[in-house]
């Protein structure tokens, strides 16, 4: 069977319109609010989106007692919340993978593939040190929501 390799790019419009393209956001709540408010936010763009889930701190996060609605944690397409009390963990995870990554190593990696109508491959590079300083970024905006009292919303 031939395959189409197709290796994404932020600045194609047609890519970004791709189900494959995932980015998300994590927003600063209040889980005790009587009506919701995200008091700040902290985009996840495609490449750390993917990124975010091929060094597996998804994965390592989901130690942590994530809820959602669908009672998977922390996943793709879903939306979990994270209490203001596992933040000082979250921080320890994140800083473990954080230090897993080699700066210097850059990945191509398989996003998914379709096998009709045509066979397709679609591809992401992954810049590490580039997703590193989202990490920073990550451990940053949770301290900042551990000190104002708040919690955690992804969507994811």
């Amino acid at each position: 069977m031939n395959v189409q390799y197709i290796l994404l790019d932020d600045s194609n419009p047609q890519h970004r319109e791709l189900s494959i393209y995932r980015t998300g956001t994590i927003n600063r709540v209040r889980l005790e609010d009587t009506s919701y408010k995200a008091y700040s936010s902290l985009e996840i763009g495609a490449h750390d989106y993917a990124a975010f889930f091929h060094y597996t701190a998804a994965e390592a996060l989901n130690a942590l007692p994530f809820f959602s609605e669908s009672g998977n944690g922390l996943d793709s397409w879903d939306e979990s919340f994270l209490h203001n009390s596992s933040l000082n963990e979250m921080k320890r995870i994140i800083g473990e993978c954080r230090a897993e990554i080699n700066p210097e190593k850059n990945e191509t990696i398989l996003l998914g593939w379709q096998d009709q109508p045509i066979g397709v491959a679609y591809m992401r590079n992954i810049d590490a040190a580039k997703f590193i300083a989202f990490l920073d970024t990550l451990i940053q905006f949770v301290e900042e929501t551990e000190a104002e009292g708040r919690d955690l919303e992804f969507i994811l």
